[in-house]
């Protein structure tokens, strides 16, 4: 890779940056132009390896951008100020002139979100509770991306406690949808999502309870990957646990690239095996079509409400799979699918129990959204008996996506049943004609994946007349990961959906 095409700048301006320490340094960097930040992850790690472009550079055309186009979206929060974070930078630029090399991140801007503990930056998990804490040390997944050499300069947006798939608070406010700022951006990844495909991050990490790194990336036309239990969430995979931790990337190639680096090395209670279906990084080849089977599930036969147009959008991809060799079938699970939104209800409610110190507080309740006031209450409600009978569900559930992958490599579904809509709706009351009864019924086409604890992957389904993107969801057998990222390969060569971009509106 050239640096001169790389960062569009002439030979004398990258001599006089190299030259140049300090302020100087800094307004050299500065008249760089931004285009920095229209490269993949991937290219963008190979650059600052290869001293093709330093840490500086990328710092200063991330923050550019981030401060042209952040305060229309509200997807970065939290922020280090700006010289902070080119000190960090100029610090990578030093360990990479030593010979140091912390790994492929080293020297990218990264936001992590905001429902993950980062030493030094806030982390409210969007709740005014908490909106002046800041933690010492990093988390988990913070920490595996601190090592593999990124420069934290903030957060990302969530809903309160990372609660619902609209990405708003009373804290940071809402994040736009990077196509339409006025729309959501899904959530609860919405800030990583947002920012990430309005290029004011490279890549992003998110969580994923009830598809929220699925139906953000939708909302947002990138890739969110949901991988098997406790691949990364270091949780024992034998319980499956209904939220995991997970990457996005602007294509698949970068999601593969970060789930490496957030994939736990199996402790002692783990079996490896689940780590070691991962195989190393550059060995994933787009899968061929040609003889694959796929299981549509669509709508579950009219079970779930869907917005007109939605299940037309996606199903003209379909076409483009069997064009290219693929056998695609309607199929309907033997299984009674709101019976298994009950099951989904309880174990989620079920969860909400750890939250009741903050309820039993008269001072901290009235500070809850009113839809986790409403989530803890129903968990007050349950009993022995409703948890057992939900387990039992939750088996049955196993056992019938187990009988389907016998004869589907992949089960496909739309990844929401709405479009985007407007940031100021906390959630769609209706969807069709159909009431939602609960603030999350709008989201009930994600929680197959989630409860199955497999691997579920959003791809890109393109556009409706409005702009407004969509996605679909790639479901594969547990610990089928890398096929499923493979499948998402070749999605990118036979679509051209992720090559439109969105036409980002600057701060007036």
């Amino acid at each position: 890779m050239n640096r001169r095409a790389f960062v569009g700048a002439s030979v004398n301006t990258g001599v006089a940056l190299l030259a140049a320490s300090g302020t100087a340094r800094r307004a050299i960097a500065a008249a760089l132009p931004v285009n920095i930040t229209g490269f993949s992850a991937v290219d963008l790690s190979a650059a600052i390896a290869g001293r093709e472009v330093s840490c500086l550079e990328v710092m200063q055309a991330y923050l550019e951008r981030i401060r042209r186009y952040n305060p229309v979206y509200n997807a970065v929060i939290g922020m280090l100020p700006d010289d902070e974070c080119l000190d960090l930078a100029e610090i990578a630029d030093a360990e990479l002139a030593r010979g140091q090399y912390r790994g492929w991140m080293h020297g990218m801007p990264h936001a992590v979100k905001d429902l993950t503990p980062v030493a030094g930056l806030p982390y409210t998990s969007g709740s005014p509770m908490f909106r002046d804490r800041i933690p010492e040390q990093d988390g988990a997944v913070a920490a595996s991306m601190r090592a593999a050499g990124a420069i934290f300069i903030g957060k990302t947006n969530v809903p309160e406690f990372g609660l619902g798939s609209q990405s708003y608070n009373q804290v940071w406010g809402a994040t736009g949808c990077a196509y339409n700022p006025e729309l959501t951006s899904g959530g609860s990844s919405g800030g990583a999502a947002c920012g990430m495909a309005t290029h004011m991050l490279p890549i992003a990490d998110g969580s994923d309870m009830m598809g929220s790194l699925r139906n953000p990336g939708a909302f947002n036309n990138v890739i969110g990957f949901r991988p098997s239990a406790g691949l990364v969430s270091g949780n024992d995979p034998f319980s499956r646990a209904l939220s995991t931790s997970g990457p996005m990337g602007r294509n698949t190639s970068d999601t593969i690239r970060l789930l490496h680096t957030l994939a736990m090395e199996p402790g002692p209670e783990q079996p490896a095996a689940l780590r070691q279906a991962l195989p190393e990084q550059d060995q994933y080849r787009p899968l061929e079509p040609d003889g694959l089977r796929i299981g549509w599930l669509g709508d579950y036969e009219g079970y779930l409400a869907m917005e007109p147009g939605i299940l037309e959008l996606c199903e003209s991809n379909l076409a483009l799979l069997e064009a290219n060799g693929a056998t695609v079938e309607q199929v309907m699970p033997r299984f009674d699918m709101a019976e298994l939104f009950q099951c989904w209800l309880n174990l989620r409610n079920q969860g909400r129990i750890g939250m009741r110190e903050y309820y039993e507080n008269s001072e901290l309740r009235p500070l809850l959204k009113p839809e986790l006031v409403w989530e803890i209450e129903k968990g007050y409600e349950l009993g022995a008996d409703d948890i057992y009978r939900a387990d039992a569900i939750r088996r049955r559930w196993y056992a019938e996506v187990n009988r389907l992958f016998e004869s589907y490599d992949f089960l496909m579904l739309p990844t929401a049943q709405v479009f985007p809509f407007p940031k100021t709706t906390p959630w769609p009351a209706e969807i069709n004609g159909r009431t939602m009864d609960t603030y999350h019924r709008w989201m009930e086409v994600v929680i197959g994946g989630s409860l199955a604890g497999v691997p579920v992957i959003n791809v890109p389904a393109g556009f409706d007349a409005d702009g407004r993107p969509m996605g679909i969801q790639v479901m594969g057998p547990f610990a089928g990961d890398r096929r499923v990222l493979e499948f998402a390969l070749s999605w990118e060569q036979i679509t051209d959906h992720l090559a439109r971009r969105p036409e980002v509106m600057p701060a007036v």
